[in-house]
Formats: structure tokens, sequence, C-alpha cells
């Protein structure tokens, strides 16, 4: 009988250790998720950061007329895009 309550201690002994190590697990979990959405956000944040730059960039390059063919080419298209954004914009304000 004696033999039969050192091994249920035993089991009890491991059973909490995989309970406490499970717990550990679990705030580890949720810190890293945490860390990985604040790490999303902050690549967004620089993505979009970096976009605004070449904008500036461009606009500048445009300004002083330091583009190539190639980059007059993509600011036209990229002016166009905008201009029928705005003309959409403006199609739905007026319904």
């Amino acid at each position: 009988m004696e033999g039969l309550q050192e091994q249920l201690k035993r089991i009890t002994n491991k059973l909490q250790q995989v309970v406490h190590s499970y717990q550990l697990l679990q705030k580890e979990h949720e810190q890293l998720s945490r860390e990985v959405v604040t790490l999303r956000d902050k690549e967004k944040a620089r993505l979009i950061r970096i976009d605004e730059l070449e904008m500036k960039m461009t606009a500048l390059q445009t300004v002083t007329g330091q583009l190539n063919d190639g980059e007059k080419k993509e600011v036209e298209k990229r002016i166009n895009r905008y201009i029928r954004e705005i003309d959409r914009c403006i199609a739905l304000l007026s319904e």
C-alpha cells in the first residue's frame, strides 16, 4: 500500500510540474503574441514612412528635373491613378 501512495505522490508532483510549466508557457506565448502585434504595427508605420519619403523624393526630383524617362512615366502613372481616385470620390459624393 505504501508503494502505491509513493507512486501517487510522484504522479501528483509530476502533474503539478506539468501544470506549472504549461502556465509559464502560456504566459510566454501571450507576451510573444503582444510583441508580434507591436512589431507588425511598427513595420506598418515604417512602410508608410518609406512610402511618404519615396513620394517626397519623387516630387523633389520632378521639381528639380532630375527624373529619367522611366521615372517620369512612373510619376505620370501615379498622378493619373490619383486623379482617377479623386474622380471616383467626387462621383460618390455627388450621388
